[in-house]
């Protein structure tokens, strides 16, 4: 449209406000608000998915382009008037890594997304200048698989140690309001941010056709959620180990958080104790749970001497990931990654769902989405020393697409020769390291 504003222009807005956060990290902001316009909403709608799944009021992002500009405008006037009225979100629920087991997932309504990146991308410009490297969740520029080459490096460096596992329970819908509050507090104090901020704390959750208000948390799948919980996080973790516990520990030790998943590793024993002691204390203060037995101290040292099946060293979890002691090829003790059994055993499950409920489409059709599966499987897991996992998920794919196509009549005729026909006309996806250490050698 003419006279636009580019995103640029948007960008060089957040830039000021993150060079004031970040000269003065003492200041507490009380003039926010007027940067968002219509040319930033629509650059938050530019944003907001438009593929997901539809709130309370149906409306699909199709419906909301229709008549855009007067529908930000709409939306800006009764944000700065005071009168938006954040709708209930509607609940969803999806498979966790436990079988049987599901997680809450929160579904605002189109236009609630797009005004809650509105607001997260100031908050971001904000809160970016004060967040700690050490986490990595929800964060531009910041990826899980740079947690893991982080966690990798300090401990092939260390030679191994002691890692205190944690385990929030229902972080999302646990964080204290008051105590949220009380932590923006010392940043931002704008009126109507906050206003709006505290709308969508006491929305409500629309579950089986009834209303919840619940008066702790914020729903796991708003645009703004992670972004709070990183707030939240960031005070009671993050900048308490670094400023309270660190000085008083005699070795050397780190923390790794992606959202609410982290990790604490010590050079010493006695470090890793007391850590792991005082954590659910910590947490308790701000209404925060460990689970008491996913929450555990595991010594993961390099083997010394013959490795038995009584002598094996420790492993631990952590992003999707098991890491364990093996032989690198020249026969020295090293880290590794391999994918965690849970995880393994539910992708393998999600693809043979998929091939039983669509075992009726065209071939063609099956073969591009089970390549899309095996593709997103290969971009997150491929890394350095996890081909067999990756060939093995392919042959499980491989296994039970031929098992539901063996079953698309009453007479069982996909014998494997004959699928090793059709394999050979549609073939699948093979096994690939995106972020295999020699391909970042050849192509830095």
């Amino acid at each position: 449209m003419p006279g636009t504003p580019s995103p640029e222009a948007i960008s060089t807005k957040l830039e000021r406000i993150a060079t004031l956060a970040r000269h003065r990290p003492a200041l507490v902001l009380t003039s926010l608000a007027h940067h968002i316009d219509v040319a930033f909403l629509r650059e938050a709608y530019r944003r907001t998915r438009k593929d997901g799944a539809v709130g309370v009021d149906g409306q699909t992002a199709e419906a909301s382009a229709a008549n855009l500009e007067a529908n930000l405008q709409g939306l800006l006037d009764r944000l700065k008037a005071g009168t938006y009225k954040a709708p209930p979100v509607r609940r969803g629920h999806i498979a966790k890594a436990e079988a049987g087991k599901t997680r809450p997932i929160g579904i605002p309504t189109f236009e609630d997304k797009i005004l809650q990146r509105a607001v997260a991308m100031v908050l971001e410009a904000i809160y970016e200048q004060d967040f700690l490297p050490c986490s990595y969740g929800f964060r531009p520029g910041r990826s899980a698989h740079q947690a893991l080459q982080v966690l990798w490096e300090a401990l092939t460096e260390m030679h191994g140690g002691w890692v205190v596992e944690a385990d929030i329970q229902g972080c999302f819908d646990a964080m204290d309001h008051g105590h949220l509050r009380t932590m923006l507090d010392q940043r931002v104090r704008d009126g109507v941010l906050r206003r709006v901020i505290d709308e969508w704390l006491k929305a409500g959750v629309l579950e089986e056709g009834r209303v919840r208000r619940p008066e702790t948390g914020t729903p796991q799948g708003g645009v703004i959620s992670p972004l709070l919980a990183n707030i939240y996080l960031h005070e009671i973790l993050d900048q308490w180990f670094e400023t309270v516990v660190k000085p008083r520990l005699r070795g050397r030790a780190q923390l790794i958080r992606y959202a609410d998943d982290f990790v604490i590793f010590c050079s010493c024993e006695d470090d890793a104790r007391r850590v792991h002691a005082v954590l659910p204390k910590r947490f308790g203060k701000y209404g925060l749970t460990l689970h008491p037995e996913k929450t555990r101290l595991t010594a993961f040292q390099g083997p010394r001497g013959p490795v038995t099946r009584d002598t094996r060293p420790a492993t631990f979890d952590l992003l999707g990931f098991t890491h364990y002691w093996g032989r690198s090829r020249r026969g020295y003790w090293v880290v590794k990654k391999q994918t965690a059994r849970n995880r393994f055993r539910r992708a393998v499950t999600t693809a043979a769902r998929w091939c039983q409920r669509h075992r009726h489409w065209a071939l063609v059709d099956q073969q591009r989405r089970l390549n899309a599966m095996l593709r997103g499987h290969y971009a997150y897991y491929g890394i350095t020393g996890n081909s067999r996992r990756l060939a093995a998920y392919r042959y499980e794919v491989v296994r039970v697409w031929r098992k539901w196509l063996d079953r698309r009549s009453r007479r069982a005729c996909m014998t494997w020769p004959r699928f090793f026909r059709v394999l050979a006309r549609y073939p699948l996806a093979p096994a690939v390291l995106p972020h295999s250490i020699s391909r970042h050698a050849v192509k830095p």
